[in-house]
């Protein structure tokens, strides 16, 4: 199990001071803090925020909320979304990787610079990945001028501008690996490979092939070079899958036993719009997703209230302390490699890719559900479930981006994030609409912070100008469809 580890605060220096200067010293911070410990922190917070339930879940529609039902409403200044996303990723992941990349620069300790290198290019990774989701959740924001603690009112940059320089500095990081020079003696402080550079090697190129799907609709070229690229070198199983482990016991906890267990709150059921999805197509994960209610998979009304004892809840295989959180897995990256065979980025069999990137979430919910004590999918269930027409590549209705959509959607269950922004690509499934609302209030990007608009007013007008309007349903550059 992999180990978190904890950022030492360092010892506190006691001096007798003379006058209100010395008594106004702050004495209980830490003056200095070790650069990896930096690197641990920002991959802890980072996997927090993708784990957190309130946004990620609703979001994507894979929970209903029972009494309080704002954020499956989108309403989302009344939960304070946009600010929490923003603040969390700025201040919490971002200054925390920039700070490391300073410290790991000016360290020397280091007994090899391909191991400062390698981790160096690690942390580059992160930032790309924190930055990507920044971009894809606002569009245009601070960037070029961010993280600069002299400057209250960072400009904010183009949003198109900002994706193409993360695509190069991706590209910066990758080649800068030397994996056989590894990670050296603080490996145990990557919390997501422990050091195996092999891992982040493919991680990172995995996130290539990512971030080059989303170019496909708006920029089909560098879309093609960026998977032929990356694709070679990315998952090709599910053993150096990008995850996090949590721990068993606070704070270092998985923030979903947080909220259904630790707060003794039931607060949220399984949504009908993924029940119903599963229902139709009777899908055995269904039971390792959520529990049944009096012998049937039922899931609460999507933006309406609910009560919480007339529907299936939430898996209790989710909610140990210590689960763990998927980064980026090889069944997204095959369910890409299905969707570029069929664009002609690639070569080869969109079904056998579709497939396997099926099968691979199934193995990934058995695993799942046996770490628990439970029982995995039988290998004829799965075979079975590939063979109905309502499944099968070649027999499945509508066009890949309905037949990929649709079972990507399913299979990015407990990554609402990443399951949202598929769909604003993909434009599949069909979600439901909340009660007494229109298809089109499902949003497409999140709202600036309030605190933008009150402190960073200039920016923030100008970007408000430059993308048409600041509201959820702006699409964002690379959501043209």
């Amino acid at each position: 199990m992999k180990k978190i580890i904890y950022i030492l605060l360092g010892a506190m220096v006691f001096a007798s001071c003379d006058g209100l200067t010395d008594k106004n010293e702050i004495t209980k911070d830490a003056a200095e803090v070790p650069a990896i410990t930096l690197f641990s922190n920002a991959q802890k917070e980072m996997a927090e925020f993708h784990a957190e339930p309130q946004i990620n879940r609703l979001l994507s529609q894979q929970w209903s909320e029972v009494q309080y039902i704002d954020q499956s409403r989108y309403d989302f200044y009344n939960g304070g979304t946009p600010a929490w996303w923003w603040r969390s990723f700025y201040r919490d992941v971002l200054i925390d990787l920039d700070e490391f990349t300073k410290l790991a620069l000016e360290d020397d300790s280091y007994l090899s610079e391909a191991v400062r290198t390698n981790q160096i290019a690690a942390g580059e990774v992160l930032k790309v990945y924190a930055w990507y989701t920044l971009v894809t959740s606002f569009g245009n924001i601070p960037y070029s001028e961010a993280l600069d603690f002299e400057n209250s009112f960072p400009k904010y940059d183009d949003q198109t501008t900002i994706y193409m320089d993360l695509l190069a500095r991706l590209d910066a990081a990758i080649a800068d690996m030397d994996v056989d020079a590894g990670f050296g003696s603080q490996a145990s402080a990557d919390l997501i490979y422990e050091g195996d550079m092999d891992g982040w090697f493919a991680f990172a190129n995995s996130l290539k092939f990512r971030m080059g799907m989303l170019l496909a609709d708006v920029d089909p070229a560098t879309a093609e070079a960026a998977v032929a690229e990356a694709s070679p070198n990315a998952f090709a199983s599910a053993d150096l899958d990008a995850t996090f482990q949590f721990l068993g016991t606070p704070p270092n906890t998985d923030p979903v036993w947080s909220d259904l267990v630790q707060s003794g709150r039931n607060d949220y059921v399984a949504s009908n719009t993924m029940v119903d999805f599963m229902n139709d197509l009777n899908d055995p994960r269904i039971g390792l997703y959520y529990t049944e209610h009096e012998g049937a998979y039922v899931g609460g009304e999507y933006g309406n209230f609910n009560v919480y004892a007339d529907f299936s809840h939430i898996n209790p295989n989710q909610t140990e302390p210590d689960f763990t959180h998927v980064i980026l897995d090889y069944s997204e990256v095959e369910f890409l490699r299905a969707e570029a065979v069929e664009r002609g980025f690639l070569a080869g069999s969109a079904a056998e890719h579709y497939e396997n990137a099926i099968r691979a979430s199934f193995e990934y919910w058995s695993g799942v559900n046996e770490i628990v004590g439970g029982a995995p999918i039988a290998d004829a269930a799965i075979d079975a479930y590939l063979a109905q027409p309502s499944v099968a590549y070649a027999t499945a209705e509508g066009g890949y981006r309905q037949k990929i959509g649709l079972q990507k959607y399913i299979a990015l269950y407990n990554r609402g994030y990443d399951a949202w922004t598929e769909w604003r690509r993909l434009d599949y499934p069909i979600l439901n609409v909340p009660y007494d609302m229109d298809y089109e209030d499902i949003p497409l990007r999140y709202l600036y912070p309030i605190s933008e608009q009150n402190v960073n007013t200039a920016n923030y007008n100008e970007a408000v100008s430059a993308m048409g309007s600041d509201d959820v349903s702006v699409s964002l550059f690379w959501d043209v469809n």
